[in-house]
């Protein structure tokens, strides 16, 4: 059975969510509508990791249209607005405009619609639309969720809001300035205290030591920093032009069409500027690194480290900060700094990347065993709906759960990533094991092979902060430290 729900699943589900078939009429029902299925249950009520807004936020913040044919003062209306508070509304649609009521008023008598519900007279119709009108302004009434920017003050960033420096963080924000300052970083100690978060003020210059683009000594860093600013502007003078050649046009072509798709609800990754940026970097990366050339994915991993050193430079809200707005050296050293920390990062993964991405399938691989020896339940049930990791495992390995994740959640992973000896190429093992065991309840909850994999595609993680990740990485923690060193619990 669960084989036929997973072959015919596209198939069935061929019609347009929402539409009445033309040669149909929907049923009457002025009590309630029918209970949509899971699948739609679970679409309507969760958000892709990469959303900004939240429809329940939406529809609270929207205010409803005055329309002549709601708001008219008919004889009648007080009498018919009363006994509409007084029925219940279930999931109300947009307000009625006046073409809508018109329609029913020259329809009495006969079947029609309004707002995909049948009534039988203009009477019936004023009613209904009344009583939406009255649930949306009961709407504006209730409590407003704060929404999350997802790039600003991304260090202190909790789900509840950005709170004021604690004592505790200002003693841990002075001891990693004092620990830049020396005349050696020790790196050793800044990884230790790097596990657990990065202080915002920090973090750009913390980054580049971890991922190896700077020295230690501090003396050697600005000598260091224009060298391999200067030499990756080399690049681009060498090799850019190449972008039209024919050996590269595809390659170029490919990243040209990635570029928008990378955070398209952020507008500082939609301005021109930024895209341009994005398109030297993934570009000279391809043509230096043969092996893999350019992967769909490798262009999230820029953001990250592109939001990072711009956040040195601008003290508002990133995510809407003009990046032309800078002077031309600094956007031109975020964009180096950024290639390079890209380019390290890479290099540690880069079998991910190469012809038939080996890296990425022994990774699911190895998840698969690690859940089937700490989660016997769920690895279980996916066996039982014929759910296979790599439909859902893969991405996450090969976007590093960037997609499962708001952007200010990446940031705060990657602070501990850097701080891990293999954090990106042996650690993510451990973080998506604990990602995937978060979400056990609703697992199991899921009886059937669409429910789950659209689960898994689209876990609510929007107003996830420092405290959700916290936590994932302290559950990372203790399975790598109970199944890395110990093969022989790893597999059966």
């Amino acid at each position: 059975m669960a084989t036929d729900n997973r072959i015919h699943f596209w198939r069935r589900n061929a019609k347009v969510p929402g539409r009445y078939p033309k040669d149909s009429k929907p049923k009457v029902n002025n009590l309630k509508t029918k209970k949509a299925s899971s699948f739609h249950e679970f679409a309507r009520s969760t958000n892709d990791a990469w959303d900004i807004d939240d429809e329940e936020d939406e529809d609270f913040l929207r205010t409803p249209t005055p329309t002549p044919g709601i708001h008219s003062n008919t004889p009648g209306h007080n009498q018919q607005q009363q006994a509409a508070d007084s029925e219940p509304v279930e999931s109300p649609g947009p307000p009625a405009g006046p073409q809508d009521l018109q329609d029913v008023q020259e329809e009495d008598g006969e079947d029609s619609t309004l707002n995909g519900k049948v009534v039988k007279s203009s009477s019936d119709a004023q009613l209904q639309a009344s009583s939406v009108r009255s649930t949306l302004q009961k709407q504006q009434s209730l409590p407003v969720r704060q929404l999350i920017p997802l790039v600003a003050r991304i260090s202190d960033q909790n789900a509840s809001g950005a709170p004021p420096m604690t004592v505790r963080e200002k003693s841990r924000l002075d001891k990693f300035r004092q620990l830049l300052a020396s005349p050696n970083t020790d790196l050793e100690e800044l990884r230790k205290h790097s596990w657990s978060g990065i202080p915002r003020e920090v973090r750009p210059v913390t980054w580049r030591l971890l991922s190896g683009y700077l020295p230690a000594n501090k003396e050697r860093r600005e000598l260091v920093l224009s060298r391999k600013r200067e030499e990756y502007f080399g690049f681009i003078e060498q090799y850019y032009h190449s972008r039209t050649d024919e050996h590269y046009k595809d390659t170029y072509r490919q990243i040209h069409i990635d570029i928008p798709r990378t955070n398209p609800l952020i507008p500082l990754f939609q301005q021109p500027a930024v895209q341009e940026v994005f398109e030297r970097i993934l570009f000279i990366w391809a043509i230096r690194h043969p092996a893999s050339g350019y992967v769909q994915g490798i262009n999230d991993l820029v953001t990250p480290f592109f939001v990072v050193f711009l956040s040195e430079f601008v003290t508002e809200d990133v995510e809407n900060f003009e990046v032309a707005a800078l002077p031309l050296d600094t956007q031109r050293n975020i964009e180096a700094d950024s290639f390079w920390c890209m380019s390290k990062l890479l290099d540690g993964i880069q079998d991910n990347y190469t012809f038939a991405q080996p890296g990425i399938q022994n990774k699911v691989k190895a998840l698969e065993e690690l859940v089937s020896r700490i989660d016997e339940d769920i690895h279980s049930h996916f066996k039982r709906y014929e759910v296979e990791y790599l439909q859902f495992a893969f991405r996450w390995m090969n976007n590093l759960l960037m997609r499962e994740l708001p952007l200010r959640c990446t940031i705060r992973l990657w602070d501990t990533y850097q701080a891990e000896a293999e954090g990106f190429s042996h650690f993510h093992l451990y973080v998506c094991a604990a990602f995937l065991i978060e979400w056990r309840k609703e697992i199991l909850s899921m009886v059937d092979f669409q429910g789950l994999l659209m689960l898994l595609q689209n876990l609510p993680t929007i107003h996830w902060g420092n405290e959700e990740v916290g936590l994932l990485l302290a559950e990372a923690y203790r399975l790598k430290y109970m199944f890395a060193d110990a093969p022989s619990h790893y597999k059966r």
